[in-house]
């Protein structure tokens, strides 16, 4: 009897034993959650950056990544994307595969984390109305707040992400001219609106060390 209960209770810690090492295996791989918004801003993104998060929670994803490729769209849409994100509790990385201008720039600055390709840009946030005319300062003020706000919520210079706004606005050091701010992946990177430069999507797996 002695003995059956002593065989018992190997049998028991090596199930625990294996129980463990199955658990540790699954907490080393990830779960990753990602959509594109590879066109206008506009209501149909809004609805799929919806889906796509509620999606995300329902899996419990590890993180959502965006592979993001847009010239901007409407302020209203791109408004509800960044505060999506801003309140979202699982991380969100973007990667900036050519475009992320205005609404893009705000898009993304909201994101925890930002990756660029060669020869991709982000910022040029000036609202402009439907035949590219800058709208009234009061349009800028309100981009320009939001800007600010995304970049303090993600600890980023405010002042340089209100300069992708307004080009009356200089950053020393950054932007001396009287233009719009927008910067190449170098550029980003030297001024903390970008992680690295990157060749694809699996190269951000390999940069935060995820293998399975």
């Amino acid at each position: 009897m002695k003995k059956l209960s002593i065989l018992i209770l190997f049998l028991i810690l090596g199930l625990n034993s294996i129980a463990q090492t199955e658990d540790s295996v699954i907490r080393k791989s990830k779960l990753i959650y990602q959509f594109a918004i590879q066109e206008e801003i506009a209501p149909p993104v809004w609805h799929r950056t919806q889906k796509a998060f509620e999606e995300a929670k329902a899996i419990h994803a590890d993180f959502i990544l965006i592979h993001m490729n847009t010239y901007g769209g409407q302020v209203d849409i791109a408004d509800s994307i960044r505060t999506k994100i801003l309140n979202s509790d699982i991380p969100v990385y973007v990667l900036i595969d050519n475009n992320a201008a205005s609404a893009g720039a705000l898009i993304s600055i909201a994101c925890d984390s930002i990756y660029m390709v060669a020869g991709a840009n982000i910022g040029a946030a000036t609202v402009v109305n439907q035949t590219g005319e800058a709208m009234p300062d009061k349009y800028q003020s309100y981009m320009r707040s939001m800007m600010r706000s995304t970049a303090e919520a993600k600890g980023r210079n405010p002042q340089i992400a209100q300069a992708m706004v307004d080009p009356r606005i200089l950053v020393a050091g950054v932007i001396d001219s009287t233009m719009v701010l927008t910067f190449t992946p170098s550029e980003a990177i030297a001024n903390g609106f970008c992680e690295a430069k990157v060749k694809s999507v699996s190269d951000i797996f390999d940069r935060i060390q995820i293998k399975d």
